[in-house]
């Protein structure tokens, strides 16, 4: 891994409204898996842009707490921001808001790796 960028400070969001493909079915709020998942691509789309060609970031570890529900409707954002860099494992620090009530904190790992053979 080159460095290219990525570098402790670096940031990345992704945003999601909250519909019936994204609930827990017995509750009709957002599921943790899928604010599990928003936090990932906001730390992936934070890095996408440096990855040389050939590299890919993968997920590899998440430790994440659900804070408070989010209804149908709702338009929920995660905010990553990269903390730590140990060779190709990237920690990034992760939350997640509908509008200013957070929902999610954590921290998520990803690590850079080479595509193809």
């Amino acid at each position: 891994m080159a460095n290219t960028g990525i570098n402790p400070g670096l940031t990345g969001q992704k945003e999601v409204l909250v519909c019936q493909h994204n609930v827990a079915p017995h509750v009709s709020k957002f599921s943790t898996p899928s604010m599990i998942q928003l936090m990932e691509q906001a730390a992936s789309e934070g890095v996408n842009d440096h990855l040389q060609e050939g590299e890919v970031s993968v997920g590899i570890e998440v430790n994440i707490r659900h804070l408070a529900a989010a209804d149908i409707g709702a338009t929920i954002v995660a905010y990553a921001k990269l903390i730590e860099i140990d060779r190709n494992r990237l920690t990034f620090e992760v939350v997640a808001f509908d509008a200013d009530r957070k929902i999610g904190e954590g921290t998520h790992k990803r690590a850079i790796i080479k595509t193809g053979g």
